[in-house]
């Protein structure tokens, strides 16, 4: 590759590689290449696929799934025994001042996920606190906290049906 663009080339790009940097595991962890994690931490028994970044600052709690192709922001918790499945995107920038927050992390917001939450698969979730035992489907986005168990779906996420306790 050219470095002159003049010269109708163009440039070399910043290559940057996939990597696991601080991060604290617990006993049996599972984690499947390529990943990005950084400065997080992983509870006992947890599984992170293929294709997941999982930033700073995120703790997920025991034996919790987290799918490829995931995304979880810095300002996130989960819970145990919860499953992220496929594509899920956790977002913490609300857009506050009209657009991103280009770094401003005072604009940004957390997200808390309770103990047994199922999320299915390409389910979007803004800044919001998520109790236990709530299933979340698969492509809803939840755009309110979620403060009774159940089954919520759709965008805005909605409750479908309260837990059955068995």
């Amino acid at each position: 590759m050219s470095a002159d663009p003049a010269a109708g080339g163009t440039h070399a790009p910043a290559l940057r590689e996939s990597a696991i940097v601080d991060v604290r595991c617990g006993a049996g962890v599972t984690i499947v290449q390529p990943v990005n994690l950084y400065g997080c931490e992983l509870g006992d028994g947890v599984f992170v696929g293929p294709f997941v970044e999982i930033q700073k600052g995120v703790t997920i709690g025991d034996r919790t799934r987290v799918q490829s192709h995931a995304f979880i922001c810095e300002l996130v918790a989960i819970g145990a025994d919860c499953f992220v499945g496929h594509g899920v995107m956790f977002i913490n920038d609300t857009f506050a001042g009209g657009g991103p927050a280009r770094g401003r992390r005072e604009l940004w917001r957390a997200t808390r996920i309770g103990d047994r939450v199922a999320i299915g698969s390409n389910a979007t979730l803004l800044p919001v606190r998520v109790c236990d035992d709530v299933v979340i489907g698969a492509g809803a986005v939840v755009t309110r906290d979620i403060l009774a168990a159940g089954v919520y779906a759709g965008n805005p996420a909605r409750l479908i049906r309260p837990r059955r306790h068995a």
